[in-house]
């Protein structure tokens, strides 16, 4: 009878740990799962991952050639979307900060012109006409590529920070003004972008060109240490989440907000730069459009609120990956181009509802 109760009482107490740590891992789960979009934005990926990999479909004579040609369209999915996902690394920390960029596109193409015309080997070129060439000449067009984009950064920040005019208002004047000087004083100009420039891009590594995604992920992790272990950083989470605040705390909220725009520049020339190197030259008219709507997509997919305060670096990456794979699946699947910015807007609306959702519950 005692060998009874004592067996039963070691029953009690060997299965009682386990199912309390079982438990609470599922709720440590689900408590991440609500407090951190990243979980969620992640197993969203997960399953568009899986779908585009149906539609992709096996129909191939081995494992090895369905594995190649997988990853040979993940490879593009990364290297024709890793423009626009460095742009979008800028404007998580825009939104983050309670405003918005709307002249990313049209500063990028502004930005590319200049980097152009300094390096065209045309005899017509700057450098050229100078006698600078070659390597110190791409490192004299990148340098101005790089304070141009922070220029234009600079003027988006001191209008919104200083002269208070709404980020909206104040990134659409830019965007019509960036785009409509550059075509009237590109049409008159011819650039030929020298061969050994595209070499930026264009380098192939492992058989694939695959240097751009290097840039894009090798940003995103520099700017994640920025977001979270520099006081730039956590100002920039202060003023989003209540401006007031953050300024009876002793941040200098003008300050921040200018350098958030100039990062935000810095980052839409660094773009520039991929994408000049990889195509060789730039549609004025087109280079960039669309951008502002696909980095504001990624980053809202990601998480990061539109109101500011909070979101994270990582979530905007992923959120970039899942607007790549529809666009992808999108292809796949046969839907007019037209058709699939409906989606990315649907996509857009969903995820602030999703937000609101949270902040009520």
């Amino acid at each position: 009878m005692s060998n009874k109760t004592i067996h039963s009482s070691s029953g009690a107490h060997g299965g009682t740990p386990a199912s309390s740590s079982s438990g609470g891992f599922f709720r440590w789960l689900a408590q991440r799962w609500q407090e951190n979009p990243v979980y969620s934005t992640a197993a969203v990926l997960l399953v568009m991952v899986i779908i585009q990999t149906f539609a992709l479909g096996f129909d191939y004579p081995s494992f090895a050639d369905w594995f190649s040609g997988w990853g040979r369209n993940w490879i593009n999915i990364l290297r024709n979307n890793a423009s626009v996902g460095i742009v979008a690394l800028g404007m998580a920390f825009v939104i983050i900060s309670g405003g918005i960029d709307l002249a990313v596109g049209s500063t990028l193409v502004a930005v590319g012109a200049v980097m152009m015309v300094l390096i065209n080997g045309n005899a017509n070129g700057l450098l050229t006409a100078i006698g600078i060439t070659g390597i110190p000449a791409f490192i004299l067009g990148i340098l101005a590529a790089l304070l141009m984009g922070c220029l234009i950064g600079y003027i988006n920040g001191f209008l919104i920070a200083r002269s208070k005019v709404p980020a909206f208002i104040a990134t659409l004047g830019t965007m019509k003004i960036c785009r409509s000087v550059t075509q009237q004083f590109m049409q008159t100009v011819g650039v030929k972008v020298p061969r050994e420039f595209t070499a930026i891009a264009n380098t192939k590594i492992g058989g694939e060109i695959i240097l751009p995604v290097f840039y894009w992920l090798i940003i995103a992790a520099i700017l994640v240490v920025v977001a979270r272990k520099t006081p730039f950083g956590r100002h920039v989470y202060a003023i989003g989440s209540n401006e007031r605040a953050a300024r009876l705390s002793g941040i200098n909220v003008e300050r921040v907000k200018a350098l958030v725009y100039v990062l935000s520049g810095l980052l839409v020339a660094v773009a520039a730069v991929i994408n000049v190197a990889r195509i060789g030259s730039m549609d004025y008219a087109n280079a960039g459009s669309g951008y502002e709507m696909d980095a504001i997509a990624a980053v809202v997919v990601g998480g990061t609120s539109m109101s500011g305060g909070r979101g994270s670096i990582v979530g905007t990456v992923l959120g970039m990956l899942i607007i790549a794979v529809m666009n992808n699946l999108l292809n796949l699947i046969g839907v007019p181009p037209f058709l699939r910015e409906a989606f990315k807007g649907l996509i857009v609306i969903v995820a602030v509802l999703l937000q609101k959702k949270d902040k009520q519950s």
